[in-house]
């Protein structure tokens, strides 16, 4: 048996196939099935597992470019900034970043130029952004 804890044997499990049984996790992770039930649970209620989602592979994705977006805003602005930046549709994911970015951003739209626009448009028009840094997607490698 592994080293590893009980909660993160369940968790690499679920990392590697958001759709799992709980049969295929319960194998995977060494335990019983009702043992994942109850960590699972328990991992749902302390928002440790905040949702299950599927991966994409861009070049694959028909009619759709994805940009990973640095953005900077003003200190002063940040929650404002912040807050807009979540009810965009085009953002699907907003993320704090401890790197060159304040933030970073999971940008969708029908092809590049329409990527480009909410990039230039809607994600620079809000008040308090002071850059945005896109980097295009273009093969998924793992």
């Amino acid at each position: 048996m592994s080293t590893e804890s009980t909660e993160d044997r369940i968790l690499a499990a679920l990392e590697e196939d958001a759709q799992a049984s709980y049969a295929d996790i319960a194998a995977r992770a060494d335990v019983s099935k009702p043992t994942v039930r109850k960590y699972i649970d328990k991992l749902e209620d302390e928002g440790v597992i905040v949702g299950y989602s599927a991966d994409v592979d861009p070049k694959k994705l028909s009619g759709q470019s994805i940009a990973l977006v640095g953005i900077d805003v003003a200190s002063e602005r940040y929650v404002e900034a912040t807050r807009d930046l979540k009810e965009l549709d085009a953002v699907h994911a907003l993320y704090t970043s401890s790197g060159d970015h304040m933030l970073m951003a999971e940008v969708r739209a029908a092809d590049g130029d329409a990527l480009g626009e909410v990039i230039s448009d809607e994600i620079h028009g809000i008040d308090g952004v002071t850059a945005a840094h896109p980097s295009f997607l273009q093969e998924r490698l793992k």
